[in-house]
C-alpha cells in the first residue's frame, strides 16, 4: 500500500514563512545597503549636482564665417550640439518608438519594462532594458562605457538608475532628448551626435530629416557598425524597416506611410568628415595655433582652472572670412593654378631642372620624408634607403583632378612634388581690417604649411610703393621726372629689364616698373626713410640698405597686403585680423580681437599713391586686367617677380578690398625659365582677376565698383601729369632735398 506523504507540522511551516520572509527581508536590506552604498559612490564617484548641471562630453569647436557658415571644425569626435527645436520631430518620434516607448510617463526607470525583460532573458530571449535617460547616464558618466563583467555592470546597472533619476529632477524631458541625440555615437566616420549624423550620411540638418531618414540614424544606435548603411547596406535597410514597423505602432505613422518609406532605398548622400573638410582649412589650422597661444598668455581658463582644450570644449570661433568669398577665392586659385602648372610642365618637359644648386633638393626631400626616417629605424645603410628610393612602387600622388595612384619610385615622387607650383591669397577690408578670404595653398591634405602668415618669400617689385611713398610723403610729385639710367648706390648697381629711354614721371616709372627710376628715387630719399615706412606699414625686418627698393627682403602675403591697405584708408594702417571673438559652449565670450591702428601716412600721400597704383593696371604691368579680363571698375595694383623668376606676385587694391596673391614653387630654385610666363602678371594676377569678378558678381557682397574716396579737404597735388609740359629735370640729384613742382 502507498505511504501517506508527510504533512509539514504547524511548527515547521511557521519555521519555513519566517525562513523565507528574512531571505526576502535580507534580500530587500541587502539590495536598499547596496544601492545606499552606490549613491555614497562607494563603488565610484557619482556625478555631482554641478556635474549634471555641466555633463562633460567631447564637443567639435565650430569656426564660424562672418556670415554664419561653419569653416571647419576642431575635434576627437566631431560632435556639435543642436536645440531640441532643430530635431526633426521624426527623429524624435523614432527613437522613443524604438528605445522607450513610455519615456514621457516614467522617471528615468521604467520598472514594468525592467521586470518585463528580466522574464525575456530568463527564457532567452535577450533584450535591454535600459531607457533613454538610463543611456544617457551612461553617455555621460561612464567613460569606460558599458561594463562586460556581470558583477561590474550589475553596480553599473544601479548607478545609472541613480543617475538617471537626477537627470529626470534636473532636465525636462525634451532637454533629455536633446542630450541623448547629441552624445550618441553613430559609428565610423566622425558622426558623434545627430548633428554629425545627418551631415555624414545624408548631407543635410536634423530638421530635414524624413522619416525613412530618422529611421535609418536611430536603427543604427543599437549596433553602429554592425547596422552601418556603408559596410552592411542590406542589414541597414532591414533595421531601418524594423523601426519604421515601430514607429507604425506607436501610432506615429499610418500604415500606408509605413509601407511607403519601407519601399525606398536607404537614399544615402554620404558625405564622411575629416580634419580637412570645409572652408579655409590653412586659416583653421593657423587660427587653432593663435587661440592656444591667446588663451596661454592671457590665462584664459574654464571656471575649474583647467585650460580650454579646443578638440572637446565645443567652443565657438567667429572669424570676419566671408563664406562666399572664400569659396569664391579657392575657385579661383583651382581654375588658374592647375592651367599655369600645365605651362609650367611644358616649359621643364626634356629638361633637367635639379642640376647645380637644385641637386641638393633631391637629398633634402629624401631625408625629410616619412619613408626615409621608418627605413632609418629599420637599420638600413645609406646605400640601401638610395635603393629603396629608386625601386617603382605604387604611390598615391596628388593632382589637380584629385588623388591618383601612380607606379613610380619614391625619389620620381619627389621630384613631382618639387616641381608643382604653390599659390596663396589673402583679400581684406582696408577700413575694418577684416580678412574676408585665406587661401593659404593649393590643398590642405597634402601640403600643410600655410603660404598667406606663416611662409615669407622675397616681395620682388610689390615692394616698389613703399619707396615711391616715402618720396611722395617727402613732397615729390608723382609727375616729377627721373632719368631712366644705370645707377650705382654704395657699390649696388641693380639691373633693368623692358627699359623705357629717357626721363619718365614717377607715375610712368612705377606704372611699368623700371628698376633704376626706383633706385635713383631711393638714393634721393634715403634707405632708413623707406626701411622705417616699410615696419609702419606692418612689414617688420626691413633692412635699411638700397636694395630693398626692388624688393630684396622677404616677408609674408599677410603683410604685404595689410601694408597695401593703408594706401586705401587714407593712411591708416589696420592690422589685418580673422579672429573676432571666441564664445564657450554656452554662448559666454571669452576673448574678442579688435585690430590695432597706425597712422602711417599722410591722406594726400596716400591717395598719391592709389592714383599711381591705378595707372600699372590702366597703362603698365597689370594692364591684362583690362583687355583680357574685362575689368573696368576703378582698380589699382601691383605685380611682382623676384630673381629668376622663383616667386610672382599681384596685389591689387579697390577702395573696399584689398587682395594680394602670390605663386611660386616649393623651393627657390625651382622657377620659370622666362619672365614672360614667371612674371606676377602671368603668375599671380588672374588669380586675382577671376577672384574680383565672381566677387563683382554675386550681389549678396555688397561691394561696389566706385572710385577711391580722395582725403578730407579735398586733394592739394596734382596727378595729372598731362596737365605739365614735358620738362625733364636737368640735374635729378640735386633735387633730392627739395624737388621742384613741375611747370605746366
Amino acid at each position: 500500500m502507498p505511504q501517506k506523504k508527510a504533512q509539514l507540522t504547524r511548527e515547521e511551516i511557521r519555521r519555513y514563512t519566517i525562513t523565507f520572509w528574512k531571505i526576502v527581508l535580507g534580500c530587500v536590506a541587502f539590495g536598499i545597503i547596496l544601492i545606499f552604498s552606490v549613491g555614497l559612490g562607494l563603488f565610484g564617484k557619482l556625478p555631482s549636482f554641478r556635474d549634471l548641471e555641466n555633463p562633460k562630453s567631447n564637443l567639435a569647436s565650430d569656426v564660424i564665417s562672418d556670415d554664419g557658415v561653419v569653416l571647419g571644425s576642431y575635434y576627437v569626435q566631431n560632435r556639435s550640439n543642436v536645440r531640441y527645436e532643430q530635431i526633426s520631430p521624426n527623429v524624435i518620434n523614432a527613437l522613443i518608438a524604438t528605445e522607450d516607448v513610455r519615456f514621457y510617463s516614467h522617471s528615468g526607470i521604467d520598472f514594468k519594462r525592467t521586470f518585463t525583460i528580466i522574464f525575456y532573458n530568463l527564457v532567452g530571449r535577450k533584450q535591454g532594458a535600459s531607457t533613454i535617460t538610463q543611456q544617457l547616464a551612461l553617455n555621460l558618466f561612464q567613460e569606460e562605457g558599458r561594463a562586460h563583467n556581470v558583477l561590474k555592470r550589475f553596480i553599473q546597472k544601479l548607478q545609472e538608475w541613480i543617475i538617471a533619476i537626477k537627470l529626470e529632477r534636473n532636465y525636462t524631458k525634451e532637454e533629455i532628448i536633446t542630450m541623448y541625440l547629441n552624445t550618441v555615437d553613430f559609428g565610423s566616420y566622425n558622426s558623434f551626435g545627430i548633428k554629425s549624423a545627418a551631415q555624414t550620411y545624408f548631407n543635410t540638418t536634423p530638421d530635414k530629416l524624413s522619416p525613412d531618414q530618422a529611421a535609418l540614424l536611430i536603427g543604427m544606435l543599437k549596433g553602429p557598425s554592425f547596422y552601418s548603411p556603408i559596410r552592411n547596406p542590406e542589414r541597414a535597410l532591414a533595421r531601418r524597416n524594423t523601426v519604421l514597423d515601430n514607429m507604425l505602432k506607436a501610432g506615429y505613422l499610418s500604415s500606408p506611410e509605413a509601407d511607403e518609406f519601407k519601399e525606398k532605398s536607404l537614399g544615402l548622400n554620404f558625405r564622411p568628415i575629416n580634419h580637412n573638410d570645409g572652408y579655409a582649412p590653412y586659416l583653421r589650422s593657423v587660427l587653432k595655433k593663435e587661440i592656444q597661444k591667446i588663451f596661454e598668455e592671457q590665462n584664459i581658463r574654464k571656471a575649474d582652472d583647467t585650460p580650454y582644450d579646443l578638440d572637446r570644449d565645443g567652443l565657438r570661433i567667429y572669424t570676419t572670412i566671408n563664406s562666399h568669398m572664400q569659396k569664391y577665392a579657392e575657385e579661383a586659385q583651382r581654375e588658374y593654378i592647375q592651367t599655369l602648372q600645365t605651362q609650367f610642365n611644358r616649359v621643364w618637359r626634356g629638361r633637367n631642372p635639379f642640376k647645380g644648386e637644385a641637386e641638393i633638393l633631391l637629398e633634402q626631400g629624401m631625408k625629410r620624408s616619412d619613408r626615409y626616417k621608418v627605413l632609418r629605424e629599420e637599420g638600413l645603410t645609406e646605400g640601401e634607403i638610395l635603393k629603396n628610393f629608386n625601386t617603382p612602387t605604387k604611390i598615391s600622388v596628388f593632382t589637380w583632378q584629385g588623388d591618383k595612384e601612380m607606379e613610380i619610385t619614391p625619389m620620381d615622387s619627389i621630384k613631382y612634388y618639387k616641381l608643382l607650383l604653390r599659390n596663396a591669397l589673402m583679400s581684406m577690408e582696408p577700413q575694418t581690417g577684416y580678412v574676408r578670404a585665406w587661401v593659404g595653398g593649393i590643398d590642405f591634405e597634402h601640403f600643410k604649411y600655410d603660404q598667406v602668415k606663416m611662409g615669407a618669400r622675397q616681395v620682388g617689385s610689390t615692394a616698389k610703393p613703399f619707396t615711391y611713398a616715402a618720396a611722395v610723403n617727402n613732397g615729390y610729385s608723382p609727375c616729377y621726372q627721373l632719368p631712366n639710367e644705370p645707377v650705382t648706390i654704395d657699390g649696388w648697381s641693380p639691373r633693368s629689364d623692358h627699359t623705357i629711354p629717357g626721363y619718365l614721371t614717377l607715375k610712368k616709372a612705377l606704372a611699368h616698373s623700371q628698376n633704376w627710376i626706383t633706385a635713383r628715387l631711393m638714393q634721393q630719399v634715403g634707405a632708413t626713410a623707406v626701411a622705417t615706412l616699410t615696419k609702419k606699414l606692418g612689414v617688420p625686418n626691413v633692412p635699411a640698405y638700397p636694395s630693398i627698393c626692388l624688393g630684396t627682403f622677404d616677408a609674408s602675403l599677410y603683410q604685404m597686403v595689410g601694408a597695401y591697405s593703408a594706401f586705401v584708408n587714407h593712411g591708416v594702417w589696420t592690422e589685418p585680423i580673422y579672429l573676432s571673438r571666441i564664445e564657450d559652449k554656452n554662448g559666454n565670450v571669452l576673448y574678442e580681437r579688435k585690430p590695432k591702428v597706425v597712422v602711417a601716412l599722410d591722406p594726400q600721400t596716400a591717395y598719391v599713391m592709389t592714383d599711381m597704383l591705378k595707372e600699372v593696371v590702366n597703362q603698365g604691368t597689370g594692364v591684362r586686367l583690362r583687355y583680357k579680363y574685362r575689368l573696368t571698375n576703378p582698380i589699382g595694383g601691383k605685380t611682382g617677380t623676384t630673381q629668376r623668376n622663383s616667386d610672382g606676385w599681384f596685389i591689387g587694391i579697390t577702395p573696399q578690398l584689398v587682395t594680394g596673391v602670390w605663386t611660386g614653387a616649393e623651393d627657390r630654385a625651382i622657377h620659370f625659365l622666362s619672365t614672360n610666363q614667371g612674371e606676377g602678371a602671368n603668375s599671380a594676377l588672374p588669380v586675382f582677376a577671376l577672384y574680383m569678378k565672381k566677387v563683382y558678381a554675386d550681389p549678396t557682397l555688397k561691394y561696389t565698383k566706385g572710385d577711391f574716396e580722395p582725403p578730407k579737404g579735398g586733394l592739394t597735388v596734382t596727378v595729372n601729369c598731362d596737365a605739365y609740359a614735358t620738362k625733364p629735370a636737368a640735374d635729378s640729384t640735386a633735387a633730392a632735398a627739395a624737388p621742384p613742382a613741375p611747370t605746366p
